[in-house]
């Protein structure tokens, strides 16, 4: 293994945390004898280009220094590889690094964690998602949680959990529940009138919202949880248990095990990793022990 590391850096993540955390998170690397190159990249593309090089190159591992849309962006240059991921979780939702009990928005102890699973070989081989070439590691989201999303990054002056319950709140004006097609392992297909579907390979999203509280990342499985057909009232009642999962013992909540899901709904746009993915209709495969992160 090689001694220098890749720090894979959002400078803008939760706020300006990212550029913060990048020095502790590095100081940490080099005091376990590390050498360390910095990552930035004048825009997504640019970034991802360079972190695609720097693991061509065999850097020692890649650690992102951010929130879940940088994790997300360094998934795509490290999947399907033997280089290591770290995380330095900083950003507002932290859902990645959450699920794998990595600390977050304490950069020096995820530097430290992130060299010493170096040092004794310490890692965890996660399955992720794919849809086409993108990876997803924690939730693809498609209903009316992507709709929230859509209406939360519009809303440039409120931030972190408050922007999604302003967004819920706001998207239940206009809610109406969404036929759907599904599909599971090349089954038959199903048409359903659903609130949302989400695929999870991970548990949470938004900041920590249990949509899949059950899910494990290396089982080479999705769960996939359906809220069906819902009046505005029964919506407002089981949607806030999400941030506890209580609510899949709600009659209109069902929970479904898949390595591969197929989406087909007009009007919609799907979200992974909290980014969006694009218009359905989509298939979503899981790939086992995609990527190989480093924890303690």
């Amino acid at each position: 293994m090689t001694s220098e590391i890749t720090l894979f850096v959002n400078p803008t993540a939760g706020s300006g945390r990212g550029a913060h955390a990048a020095q502790p998170a590095a100081s940490a690397l080099r005091d376990a004898g590390f050498s360390v190159r910095t990552v930035l990249g004048e825009d997504a593309d640019d970034a991802l280009h360079r972190a695609r090089r720097a693991v061509a190159a065999g850097t020692g591992a890649l650690v992102a220094v951010g929130g879940d849309g940088l994790v997300s962006l360094a998934l795509q240059a490290v999947a399907g590889t033997d280089t290591p991921l770290g995380v330095v979780a900083v950003g507002t939702g932290n859902d990645f690094a959450r699920a794998l009990g990595l600390p977050v928005r304490d950069p020096a102890a995820a530097g430290r964690l992130a060299a010493r699973a170096l040092k004794e070989g310490s890692h965890r081989d996660i399955d992720l998602g794919r849809v086409g070439t993108r990876w997803f590691g924690s939730v693809l989201a498609s209903g009316f949680d992507s709709r929230v999303n859509d209406r939360g990054n519009r809303m440039r002056w409120a931030g972190g959990r408050f922007k999604y319950d302003l967004a819920i709140l706001a998207e239940l004006a206009a809610f109406r529940p969404i036929p759907y097609r599904i599909r599971l392992d090349g089954g038959r297909v199903r048409e359903v009138d659903a609130t949302l579907i989400a695929v999870g390979n991970g548990t949470t999203y938004g900041g920590g919202m249990r949509i899949c509280p059950d899910a494990v990342m290396d089982d080479g499985l999705f769960d996939v949880t359906v809220v069906g057909e819902c009046t505005r009232a029964t919506l407002l009642t089981v949607f806030p248990k999400v941030y506890r999962g209580t609510h899949l013992t709600h009659p209109a909540v069902t929970v479904h095990r898949a390595s591969s899901v197929e989406l087909a709904a007009a009007g919609v746009t799907a979200y992974a990793d909290g980014e969006p993915l694009g218009a359905l209709p989509l298939t979503a495969t899981c790939v086992p022990g995609a990527v190989r992160v480093l924890t303690g």
